[in-house]
């Protein structure tokens, strides 16, 4: 080849080399400006779907104020036997021990940010109501007590697979099953404290496990109630079944 000929094709790969690292430097830099995902989130869509006996809620600036008296809207060995919803209990817990404590009316006041976000410091849940299901019962953690896992406490859960405690306070530690079995296991069951929602144990026809979920027993995906997708929590039937290490965002205020 003559040096002219040579100096020609050096002079066309040159500009093309060019070209390809301006088109591959530029491919980058649109990776690099894609905008992230959204950490804020609106739950308004779903605040229709609350209703219960004795609950109600309003809208106060960025907050969502439940008042609940936590009286489940299903039957219970825990009512008191003249209440039209007493029943004796006819689950399949062979194991089953009714506790002494009877369900009472309560005033349970949530206070709960309407656009929930990440927190960047996650606060552990406590004992007691953590959050809100749709019916108007509270949610509990994982607990029956400081550091006392629900092993034998389980055995107290009615057919519905809730119970009171001392004081009346009725509430679900796991599956609701009132809930899953009215509104399907893959329906949105309520919300926690700290605003995300909580959904049943199955998604998308997949049998949710704690391989699924974070720390927080929670994770980001499409829902039906929100089609652009949320974090939320899933109950399931492994501890902790409903909330892991502690709140994904920051929790609002619970008083009684």
């Amino acid at each position: 080849m003559s040096p002219s000929k040579k100096i020609v094709n050096n002079l066309i790969v040159i500009p093309s080399l060019f070209i390809g690292i301006f088109l591959a430097c530029s491919n980058e830099m649109e990776d690099l400006e894609i905008e992230p995902i959204s950490n804020d989130y609106d739950i308004s869509p779903i605040l229709t779907k609350f209703e219960g006996t004795g609950l109600s809620f309003e809208i106060s600036g960025e907050k969502v104020i439940f008042t609940t008296q936590d009286l489940p809207n299903h039957t219970s060995p825990y009512w008191p036997s003249d209440n039209a919803l007493y029943s004796e209990y006819n689950g399949n817990n062979p194991d089953y021990r009714k506790n002494p404590n009877t369900i009472a009316s309560q005033n349970i006041v949530l206070t709960i940010p309407l656009y929930p976000s990440e927190a960047s410091y996650h606060q552990p849940t406590p004992l007691g109501a953590i959050g809100i299901s749709r019916n108007g019962v509270v949610f509990y953690n994982q607990y029956a007590g400081p550091d006392q896992p629900l092993t034998t406490e389980i055995n107290s859960f009615d057919q519905w697979a809730g119970h009171p405690q001392m004081r009346g306070e009725y509430h679900y530690h796991i599956e609701p099953i009132y809930l899953t079995t009215t509104f399907g296991e893959d329906a949105f069951l309520g919300l926690l404290s700290d605003g995300f929602p909580v959904y049943g144990p199955v998604e998308n026809d997949h049998v949710i496990t704690n391989e699924d979920l974070d720390a927080y027993h929670g994770h980001f995906s499409v829902t039906v109630d929100f089609p652009e997708g949320i974090y939320h929590y899933h109950i399931n039937n492994e501890d902790p079944y409903l909330n892991g290490n502690g709140f994904f965002g920051t929790p609002g205020s619970i008083t009684k």
